[in-house]
């Protein structure tokens, strides 16, 4: 049986022909994206803002009446500035509310709150049925916020010191970089849409970059290999190589993981799409960084073949004693 090739064999590709023009572009990408972080902000969801939220089906109705809720539960004295949106199917919502400074860890004060707006949501719709309550305290939130920037600091800062300590300083750089570059282009488009932010999210982002470093690992090793073999072979012709002959395993490995994850994104529910949504960009910008980012760096780092002498076996030394050279 004919193994299945997306790549032929003889793949020839010159990626690092347009290295500096596609640099540039990224390194717009990643400021436009942090310019989106800072000005709009990220949508936290109740996790990282506090608050409380309901989420609440209309039984019977084909279309929950979004704005007749966000007028009636706007009406209440105790809210202040509700969001309301569409969680799932059409007749279902989530109402996002922030409690007062005076009311944090308050419980009787978070439980009348939710009973008044059941009250105003079953005004003129008896049947609406509460899905569920969940509520955060804004010191609770806060650390949340704090632990999750920390966890993707230190998961990015632990994926450079492995690549340093298992290549070299150049090629740890380069692979910071580019989860620098998967992780901004992801915040930056949470802040473009506005798409709910919350620990749901955190976890895409460290599955972002375990996928990234995962194909970056198999670029880099491809060219440690290569440095050894060929040690006059120009550096960008040498890498060009290096990203050529394990293209086809990296087209195999992102179509795969695109044919689970683009069905979840187009027909799966409401509550996964910001997970599922982050997974498919990281897809996508972690291959782009590993052949664009990962690989070009390393030029201007100055990496040379010196770096990656071969190696003497003790099975070559062991002949060499044998025919008497030692």
């Amino acid at each position: 049986m004919k193994l299945l090739k997306l790549v032929p064999d003889d793949t020839n590709l010159k990626f690092l022909k347009y290295r500096m023009p596609f640099f540039v572009v990224s390194l717009l990408l990643i400021a436009a994206s942090w310019a989106l972080v800072f000005t709009k902000g990220l949508n936290y969801g109740v996790d990282f803002a506090g608050g409380q939220e309901i989420r609440a089906t209309f039984v019977g109705e084909a279309e929950a009446p979004i704005a007749e809720v966000r007028e009636n539960v706007s009406a209440l004295p105790t809210v202040e500035n509700p969001t309301i949106q569409r969680f799932g199917e059409a007749n279902q919502i989530s109402i996002r509310i922030k409690l007062p400074p005076e009311a944090e860890g308050d419980k009787e004060f978070a439980d009348r709150m939710t009973e008044n707006i059941t009250e105003a949501l079953r005004d003129g719709h008896p049947n609406v049925r509460i899905d569920g309550v969940d509520s955060v305290s804004g010191k609770v939130s806060g650390e949340f916020r704090d632990d999750a920037t920390l966890a993707l600091i230190a998961a990015m800062l632990a994926v450079a010191l492995y690549i340093w300590v298992r290549f070299e300083w150049q090629f740890g750089a380069g692979g910071l970089f580019a989860l620098f570059h998967d992780v901004s282009l992801t915040l930056g488009m949470f802040a473009l849409f506005q798409m709910e932010f919350s620990l749901q999210i955190i976890a895409a982002i460290l599955a972002i970059i375990g996928y990234s470093l995962n194909d970056t690992i198999v670029v880099y090793d491809r060219i440690r290999e290569n440095l050894k073999k060929y040690r006059k072979m120009p550096l960008p012709e040498l890498l060009d190589l290096s990203v050529n002959e394990t293209l086809a395993r990296t087209v195999m490995t992102s179509l795969t993981l695109l044919i689970a994850l683009v069905p979840l994104l187009l027909f799966g529910p409401e509550s996964l799409f910001g997970l599922t949504a982050a997974i498919t960009l990281g897809i996508f910008v972690g291959t782009y960084s590993s052949i664009y980012m990962a690989a070009p760096i390393l030029v201007w780092l100055g990496v040379t073949s010196s770096s990656f002498v071969p190696q003497e076996s003790d099975i070559d030394r062991q002949d060499k004693r044998a025919r008497g050279e030692v």
